[in-house]
């Protein structure tokens, strides 16, 4: 079973993937990526800054950082039951 820690950081490293995948590091005004695991529970919040002449929609790309830090943990759960 993994750590809480290792959750978080699982789900962390997936979303910045995502993120930096869309945009050069450069681009970005700012971003931030939240983890939290508690009993449990995951929560991930993704805040995608990038200028408006970006040609990535910054809301989808934070979406789909989310979906990406989820499916992280759930494969990281997944290779635990093996």
């Amino acid at each position: 079973m993994p750590t809480d820690e290792e959750v978080v950081q699982t789900a962390a490293e997936a979303a910045e993937g995502v993120i930096l995948a869309h945009y050069k590091q450069s681009e970005l005004t700012d971003f931030d990526v939240t983890v939290t695991f508690e009993e449990g529970v995951l929560d991930v919040d993704v805040y995608v800054n990038a200028p408006d002449d970006a040609d990535e929609n910054a809301e989808a790309v934070a979406d789909e950082a989310a979906l990406a830090a989820r499916e992280a943990v759930d494969e990281l759960f997944g290779e635990s039951d093996s």
